[in-house]
């Protein structure tokens, strides 16, 4: 990570409470905490709505006010991409020139918009480079 910005994609914060899988919740949980304690953690509104869409409906005992309180702890604190025009035009154009999904693409273009040279992500290639954003699997 060595000081550049860093993105969470969704599976990230889904793998910290996975129970089935130590080593991929350990490992979620490490980059969730050193985007914590660098301010290096970047995040997106999308990201932050499908953790709380799969939340309620997977995540258990993840009820309501545990996560309003899981939202305060931890997203709250990461650094948020904002959504914007400007970002949809983005990833317009990474969905037609790299054939990205819609929901892929706007990852990848809120990881341009806010500077991060690494995206965290298990849903799309590993090693792929996106202009500055290189996409890392960190449960490979």
């Amino acid at each position: 990570m060595n000081g550049a910005r860093f993105f969470l994609d969704t599976n990230v914060f889904l793998y910290a409470f996975d129970e089935t899988r130590p080593e991929h919740a350990r490992r979620a949980q490490a980059l969730i905490e050193s985007g914590l304690k660098t301010g290096l953690g970047v995040v997106s509104y999308q990201v932050m709505q499908e953790f709380c869409n799969v939340a309620l409906k997977v995540i258990r005992p993840l009820r309501a006010p545990d996560l309003d309180a899981y939202l305060d702890h931890t997203f709250a604190r990461l650094e948020l991409a904002a959504a914007s025009l400007p970002l949809l035009h983005r990833a317009l154009r990474l969905n037609e020139r790299n054939r990205v999904s819609w929901y892929n693409a706007l990852i990848v273009a809120a990881a341009q918009a806010a500077n991060c040279r690494v995206l965290y992500s298990e849903d799309l290639q590993h090693g792929q480079q996106f202009d500055q954003v290189r996409v890392e699997n960190p449960f490979l």
